[in-house]
Formats: structure tokens, C-alpha cells, sequence
């Protein structure tokens, strides 16, 4: 499986890095590809750690493990940058993608030498502009689709936009601050290293 991109997404219960997980297999299939999304839990509650991890491929994926060696990983709450040792077996041909505001002094301090590229977004402040709320699975979603190229932004949209509307189907106005939420994003991850 030369084709395989693992993933794993380090968040905090109820910040949604396991629904943004789901989504980003659900699209991935819906572009023709081999997809597994799953969570692992520790203590099943609010604001407690998880891990999510996302297998995608153009063939069919035999694995089935927790994943040890990811291409990406995904961070969706920066405080776990120093208390989760994040960059544990990510190839330094991969990539980090990190909500974070804060600098590249620090990051490198709290990374302990990663030397793969590392990005960041700040999808509070997206979320924040565009949901009125914040949420950061949707431009994190956004935000390791740009990095890690799985599909196009075009096919993340029109995926997405069917997906919201079939999941909000009565609730409309969610759609639209959504739909604005991965078009923000795409433009505001930024390569730090």
C-alpha cells in the first residue's frame, strides 16, 4: 500500500476531532478512496484527551490497528502540545498541522526537534468569524485536507456542502457558517517550518 496516508488527530473531548475524523473519511470515500476513521478513548468525557486516526488509500486498506507511525497529525488543542507527546512516530516526511496562535519559538520548544514541516491555523478565530462560535473540527477539517492533499478544495466543498446539508437539513443557517468555516481555513494554514 505505497498509496497509504495515515492520520492522527490529538483533541479534547467535545472539541469535535472525532467528528472532523468521520468527516474526512466520509469525504475521502466519497472521492473513490479506501477509508477507515476511528476513535480511541481514554476516560470517555468532556475536555478529556482523545485520539483519532484516518487510513486513506487507492486500494484496499488491511490494517487494522491503531496507527504508530502517521503521515500527519492533526493537534485541535495546542495545550496538549505539552502534556501528549504528539510528534511520536510522525515521519519527518509528513507534516503537523496545529490550532495554535502561539510562535515558532515555541513551538519548536514544545515539538523537541520534530523536523518535518509543521503548519498552524487559528480556527478559533475562524470559527469564531465564521460559526459565531467556536467549534475547530470544521477548519481543522479544512486546515489537513490543504496540507496533506487528499482530494482537492473544490471536491472538500462540494463534498462537505452535501454532507451539511444532508446532517442539517433542518438547520440551514448551520450550512452556510460552515461552508464559510473551510473556505476561511483553506486560505489561513500557514507553513511556520
Amino acid at each position: 500500500m505505497d498509496n497509504l496516508i495515515e492520520i492522527r488527530w490529538h483533541g479534547r473531548g467535545g472539541q469535535g476531532a472525532k467528528t472532523a475524523s468521520l468527516l474526512l473519511a466520509d469525504a475521502a470515500f466519497n472521492t473513490g478512496k479506501y477509508i477507515q476513521g476511528f476513535p480511541e478513548y481514554g476516560p470517555e468525557r468532556m475536555g478529556a484527551p482523545l485520539t483519532a486516526y484516518n487510513r486513506i488509500s487507492d486500494t484496499p486498506i488491511t490494517i487494522h490497528s491503531n496507527i504508530y507511525e502517521p503521515d500527519y497529525v492533526v493537534v485541535v488543542d495546542d495545550t496538549l502540545l505539552e502534556s501528549v507527546p504528539v510528534t511520536d512516530g510522525l515521519k519527518e516526511t509528513g507534516a503537523i498541522v496545529i490550532n495554535t496562535t502561539k510562535n515558532e519559538e515555541y513551538l519548536r520548544k514544545v515539538l523537541k526537534g520534530y523536523q518535518g514541516s509543521v503548519y498552524t491555523i487559528d480556527a478559533r478565530k475562524v470559527s469564531m468569524e465564521t460559526l459565531g462560535k467556536y467549534f475547530p473540527n470544521t477548519p481543522m477539517l479544512a486546515a489537513i485536507i490543504k496540507v496533506s492533499k487528499i482530494m482537492t478544495d473544490e471536491e472538500l466543498l462540494n463534498d462537505m456542502e452535501g454532507s451539511f446539508k444532508h446532517k442539517f437539513a433542518k438547520k440551514p443557517e448551520v450550512i452556510e457558517g460552515n461552508m464559510k468555516a473551510l473556505k476561511l481555513a483553506l486560505q489561513e494554514v500557514k507553513k511556520i517550518w
